[in-house]
């Protein structure tokens, strides 16, 4: 195996990974390797997203990362020759209780002071309007944004990879690293099972193993993996075939549309951190359990457990991602830890780190707020509207 030098290594050819080798390439970076561990892309967490895009959270940089991404989304085949996916069908969170409607009030009027302007409030008769089939006896208001949505993340994912090579990047498949070696505080080389490559900067964009790569670099991060179910239905109709993803805030249970069938998920507060990728039968019953009450109707509806399966979050203890330099550590970055909003901020993520590593004089958007140091200095960020 000869030695490789390249100017940029990226860890991770997910859709992360893959952004910011497309947007880098964007930005007359050509000289790129992605590295990815599986035979082929898609295998880790982008292949298992629900592929869910949203801007209602309750921080300006989620905001701001969301609404760029939107927009990127709604625009991508003009933009890159491929289809995204995307289906503004929107998000309606469900209030159960004044505390959660007082946090959805206070959470518009933060949304529309950075930019989200078509966020509405609903009453029950409106959301009952707009989903008749929702048990809504507890229900006191709702919030609903017509451009959230969803979109295909192996076809994002695909795309950026794709357009990235077609400039010059080039890709890895089948490929582990072992190592990364730093000198006097300077990234100088990546190990790899395919051998050594010279490199000043690596990009860490490994998702769930995150923190595995940052240790080979002597860099501690909080990122851990955390398992994420999901159930799909057969065919139902009967639900709206235009459905938005539903929220029921008291419990975290939401369902959305996938095909002619219905896609569900819920965060257990049981499941505990760990490498676990295999889908549980018995969450089938306890994720029914919401359904019914819910929406009856999915009493009806029959679940195939074939089409059900499990992937893995990333988790950091703020629930907001880590992008940016390594202090004390030259050429090293990080994209990590985006707590299930990775799909959705991967256009705003890619763009970010290009800038970032390509030294833009005065980059789109101040990301310093999610840089590792925060998790020293007792920066956390706090987000209320966590799934």
């Amino acid at each position: 195996m000869r030695g490789e030098t390249t100017e940029v290594v990226i860890i991770g050819g997910g859709i992360v990974g893959s952004s910011i080798a497309y947007h880098l390439t964007e930005g007359g970076c050509t000289d790129v390797l992605i590295i990815e561990r599986e035979a082929q892309l898609g295998l880790g967490s982008t292949g298992k997203s629900a592929g869910g895009v949203r801007a209602q959270f309750a921080t300006a940089i989620n905001i701001a990362m969301s609404r760029y991404s939107i927009d990127i989304f709604s625009r991508f085949e003009e933009i890159t020759g491929h289809p995204s996916g995307y289906r503004p069908h929107g998000y309606l969170f469900l209030a159960t209780n004044e505390h959660q409607l007082a946090g959805l009030k206070k959470n518009r009027e933060f949304q529309i002071e950075h930019g989200l302007d078509d966020v509405e409030l609903l009453t029950t008769a409106e959301v009952a309007a707009m989903v008749p089939q929702l048990h809504l006896a507890d229900v006191m208001g709702a919030s609903y944004c017509p451009t959230d949505g969803f979109v295909d993340p192996y076809s994002v994912m695909s795309c950026f990879s794709a357009r990235a090579r077609e400039r010059g990047a080039r890709l890895w498949l089948g490929t582990e690293v072992t190592a990364i070696q730093v000198r006097e505080g300077q990234i100088t080389s990546v190990e790899t099972t395919k051998g050594r490559v010279s490199t000043q900067i690596v990009v860490n964009a490994a998702g769930p193993w995150a923190a595995g790569i940052a240790r080979m670099a002597g860099v501690d991060i909080p990122v851990m993996p955390l398992r994420r179910q999901i159930v799909n239905t057969q065919p139902f109709d009967g639900l709206p075939s235009r459905l938005p993803m539903v929220i029921d805030m008291s419990n975290g249970f939401h369902f959305r549309r996938e095909g002619a069938g219905i896609l569900m998920a819920w965060p257990d507060p049981v499941e505990t951190a760990g490498f676990k990728t295999s889908f549980d039968q018995e969450f089938i019953e306890k994720i029914l359990t919401r359904a019914h009450h819910r929406a009856p109707c999915l009493a009806h509806a029959e679940v195939n457990p074939r089409r059900c399966w499990a992937g893995l979050y990333e988790v950091t203890p703020d629930h907001h991602a880590i992008l940016g330099k390594v202090p004390g550590i030259e050429g090293l970055y990080l994209a990590n830890g985006f707590s299930g909003h990775g799909v959705m901020h991967s256009p705003a993520t890619g763009r970010i780190l290009a800038e970032l590593i390509l030294g833009a004089s005065r980059p789109w958007i101040d990301a310093t707020q999610l840089g590792l140091e925060r998790f020293s200095r007792g920066e956390l960020i706090h987000e209320t509207v966590v799934l």
